[in-house]
């Protein structure tokens, strides 16, 4: 009992810092948008951003996670990543060119090294890993929606400069640290492996999983901040973009934990599922839509995709996860990560051409995915 009490102490603290942390990026995500195009940058310059920001990132969340299993320990990285995060978020109040703008978003998800060991800490605090990585992207989503909620209002009635809403969002990020102080990590045997063995000594199932994930991602890569850009210019406001934007992250963050615990009941290859084929009707919508009301019900569906697929899939990849943890969630978060990189520059090229021809790009990458998971085994 007292175990459990404490594995539920420490998802919840860890999701607190991911709160903080997250109310503070999502001030600075839905402006970049508009910010680089400020600073004179195109479709290309957002696509980049979109997938570097987790493509250059990737292979420090799979080091991450490799060497929490190597030293057995997790949460001098957690902290580590976590400070990375915060001084180069508030390095962006510097940034005068939009390339700038890329370098600084880019290192700063280095941080990103604490994802893997983060959820090494979800896994090994429960039994029911579909709940507890729910509770924690309940909070990190919650985050979110607070963050687009002040920063909505700081542009709406105060009409802040975009580097001063970065700067104040970089300082609340700070409080992240706070929480971590008081996580008492579950004790782990060191796992004594070099890197290229732990990755060969994968189990099959996740190998192919990450691959499903990683088609998945070739569609589904941050595709939000063309989805703000896009409901500017069918609305041609600013606020209603950014609102819509917050609506997207409270249906994420409503919805995590239900579909956190059906996974847990039925089976995570169901769930995601419904999450994948939903993905690919959101996609089609995209190419079709018109009109403020039929915009929101596609930003309100996407937020759904989001809470089905998001922390289950990584509850999955924990099912197929032995002794190296850490290793294994590094490892699907390092190679989805790199898959960011492309999708993520297609689709600005894409977008240059024609808004339609990348949503119907997006589609087809939905349909190929629903396609893979079908071969996934549980």
């Amino acid at each position: 009992m007292k175990g459990e009490k404490a594995g539920s102490k420490n998802i919840k603290l860890l999701g607190a810092s991911s709160l903080f942390n997250d109310i503070g990026a999502e001030m600075i995500t839905p402006i970049l948008p508009f910010f680089i195009n400020s600073l004179g940058g195109g479709g290309i310059a957002i696509g980049a951003v979109s997938g570097l920001r987790e493509g250059l990132s990737s292979i420090f969340k799979l080091l991450g996670g490799w060497a929490s299993d190597r030293k057995g320990k997790r949460m001098p990285f957690i902290f580590l990543g976590y400070l990375i995060s915060v001084l180069l978020r508030i390095s962006l109040f510097f940034a005068n060119a939009w390339y700038y703008v890329i370098a600084f978003v880019s290192f700063e998800r280095l941080g990103k090294l604490r994802d893997a060991p983060r959820d090494a800490i979800i896994e090994e605090s429960t039994d029911h890993r579909g709940q507890g990585f729910g509770i924690h992207q309940m909070m990190d989503t919650s985050g979110g929606i607070i963050g687009a909620l002040i920063v909505l209002f700081l542009f709406w009635k105060f009409n802040l400069g975009f580097k001063t809403i970065i700067l104040i969002g970089g300082t609340i990020s700070a409080l992240s640290l706070i929480p971590l102080f008081l996580v008492k990590e579950p004790k782990t045997k060191p796992v004594k492996k070099d890197l290229i063995k732990s990755i060969k000594e994968l189990n099959k199932k996740l190998k192919y999983f990450i691959l499903v994930a990683s088609v998945f991602t070739l569609g589904n890569f941050g595709l939000y901040m063309f989805l703000i850009l896009r409901a500017k210019q069918i609305t041609g406001s600013t606020t209603i973009a950014l609102f819509l934007y917050v609506l997207f992250n409270i249906v994420w963050a409503t919805f995590t934990i239900p579909f956190g615990n059906l996974s847990d009941k039925i089976g995570r290859k169901k769930v995601l599922l419904m999450g994948y084929i939903l993905f690919f009707f959101v996609g089609l919508g995209f190419i079709f839509q018109d009109g403020i009301i039929y915009l929101t019900f596609l930003f309100l569906l996407y937020g759904l995709v989001y809470a089905i697929t998001n922390s289950n899939q990584k509850a999955l990849v924990s099912d197929y996860s032995e002794e190296i943890r850490g290793t294994a969630m590094g490892t699907y978060y390092a190679i989805t990560g790199l898959v960011n990189i492309p999708a993520g520059i297609i689709a600005g090229f894409l977008w240059n051409i024609s808004y339609s021809i990348m949503f119907t790009y997006i589609s087809v990458i939905a349909l190929i995915s629903v396609i893979l998971l079908m071969f996934v085994k549980e």
